[in-house]
């Protein structure tokens, strides 16, 4: 099954490791930052959204930053109906 995560995009359910909440991310915690510029400086990051963005998507390949809220994308995870 497939989850969508926005524009066209969707990813495979099974390959996302973490979904992180960036609206609760202070700019002290300095580890997410460094994990989003290590990810880019390694070609795994993409933007799936111009907007600003609200949650950071983690899979097995890639790291998506996107404009959904991530009660949103945690929903369509446990849900059975997501494609």
């Amino acid at each position: 099954m497939f989850i969508h995560i926005g524009n066209d995009l969707s990813v495979l359910k099974s390959s996302v490791t973490a979904i992180v909440n960036l609206e609760t991310v202070l700019p002290s915690q300095k580890d997410i930052a460094d994990y989003m510029n290590r990810e880019d400086e390694s070609g795994r990051l993409q933007y799936v959204t111009e907007e600003i963005p609200k949650t950071l998507v983690i899979t097995d390949d890639k790291t998506y930053v996107c404009s959904l809220s991530s009660n949103l994308l945690l929903n369509r995870l446990k849900s059975s109906d997501s494609f």
